[in-house]
């Protein structure tokens, strides 16, 4: 391995040459080593003098790098002191929204709603800004504010407004690259807004409109469509598309108003469907892979399916492997670690085992929230009052090590993200970064 940047690694052929791919498209061995020399080589940089031991890591956009939930942070804090890690700094003036954040080479950026207008904002590590720019008219009919996570890759930032907006600029200006619209692909705005974050997979900046043409892959560098998937109809709903690789297939996975439906990531031909929490209120989470399943768990009373999948004779397939009422998550997604699923479950938290199902603890914890995984703990975040709290990740049970709130009104749906040892809480108007590096 020769570098990792943006979501792609960098591989040295035995000819010498230099070939770089997406790392989600890698099977889940090399993906693991790819994880244990990121931080073998953060390690080596720590144990450097302290003014150049600086983590070169990204968080290109929704849920991380492979989008899991997952950051390849180590050397983190195990326990919060009383009050919680050492805040770094505060912003009250990213508007009002419920996107995340992504870090990319020194920058972080993020989208909020001021005065009915959707913007971006890219920072420096301090919360400086660097820039800001007008996306459009924001989605301001229930619970307003900005929803997609901004995506970079290639020097370019991509966003979905909540109106169905897609859009690619520039990272370093913000000068606009290229703009289309769900519509035009058949799409209508879901009952609270299009929040979807965008897919980049090889050349690909891939969506899911809803409708005949349900997912969508468009040529990245210029929103020209490459393929529609056909058979699949199903209107849009709030979670992202997720890309993996089985038994040599690349995949795009999305959770629509009609269940579940997989499609070939280089086609757009529709492998599998399942109709699993079809017509419900509202479908937030994003769909998770790992060990030959796809789990997908929702709110309003669903739950979860786990599919196992099976290929033969060109075409993948899946098959319902168990369903569960033990993860009724709303928004807060789930994180899947060492064969076991760890996600919100109605008022709290619970771990179910991947192949099984069975559950192997439930626990109050923060109350209803989000989470992500880093260094072999989960950081969790309540969608009210600003609750956070570092746990342990194991089967054996959910033990907190440290909670603190921060500030902000209404929910908070923004997921929490963990990379180059800073914590990142967004909370209505504010963003607030911590310190989580240990020693």
């Amino acid at each position: 391995m020769v570098d990792y940047a943006e979501g792609k690694v960098s591989l040295q052929k035995p000819n010498g040459k230099t070939i770089s791919v997406r790392l989600s498209v890698l099977g889940q061995a090399d993906q693991k080593y790819v994880r244990k020399e990121l931080a073998r080589r953060r390690s080596a940089k720590r144990r450097q003098p302290a003014e150049t031991a600086v983590s070169t890591a990204d968080w290109p956009g929704w849920r991380g790098p492979l989008r899991d939930g997952k950051s390849p942070d180590t050397g983190l804090l195990k326990q919060w002191p009383a009050g919680g890690p050492k805040l770094l700094w505060k912003l009250n003036n990213i508007g009002k929204g419920y996107s995340s954040v992504a870090v990319v080479d020194g920058t972080i950026y993020t989208s909020g709603v001021i005065n009915g207008t959707l913007k971006v904002f890219a920072l420096d590590l301090e919360g400086k800004p660097r820039w800001q720019i007008d996306i459009g008219p924001a989605f301001t009919k229930s619970y307003p504010g900005s929803r997609s996570t901004p995506m970079i890759d290639g020097g370019n930032l991509y966003l979905v407004s909540g109106t169905g907006i897609i859009g690619s600029y520039n990272a370093k200006t913000g000068k606009q690259n290229w703009t289309t619209n769900m519509a035009q692909f058949g799409g209508s705005v879901p009952g609270w807004g299009y929040s979807e974050s965008v897919l980049i997979l090889d050349n690909m900046a891939i969506i899911a409109p809803g409708g005949k043409n349900c997912i969508v892959a468009l040529d990245k560098s210029n929103g020209r469509p490459v393929w529609t998937s056909q058979g699949f109809q199903a209107g849009a709903q709030y979670g992202s598309c997720h890309a993996f690789d089985y038994k040599g297939s690349p995949l795009v996975v999305a959770g629509t108003h009609g269940g579940l439906v997989c499609v070939d990531a280089k086609s757009g031909r529709v492998q599998w469907s399942n109709p699993f929490s079809a017509g419900n209120t509202a479908n937030v989470p994003t769909p998770a892979y790992a060990d030959g399943h796809v789990f997908w768990a929702n709110g309003y009373g669903k739950g979860g399916i786990c599919m196992k999948l099976g290929a033969g004779r060109g075409q993948v397939s899946a098959s319902p492997a168990w369903t569960t009422n033990k993860m009724n998550c709303h928004h807060g997604g789930y994180i899947i670690h060492e064969g076991h699923i760890y996600g919100n479950n109605g008022g709290g938290w619970a771990c179910l085992e991947l192949k099984s199902g069975d559950v192997r603890w439930e626990e109050k914890a923060v109350g209803k929230g989000s989470v992500c995984f880093a260094d072999g703990m989960l950081y969790l975040f309540a969608e009210k009052n600003g609750a956070a709290g570092l746990a342990t990740c194991s089967p054996q049970g959910l033990e907190l090590r440290g909670t603190f709130n921060v500030q902000g009104s209404d929910r908070s749906w923004a997921h929490p993200v963990v990379i180059g040892g800073q914590l990142y809480l967004r909370y209505d108007t504010n963003l607030y970064c911590f310190d989580v590096k240990a020693g």
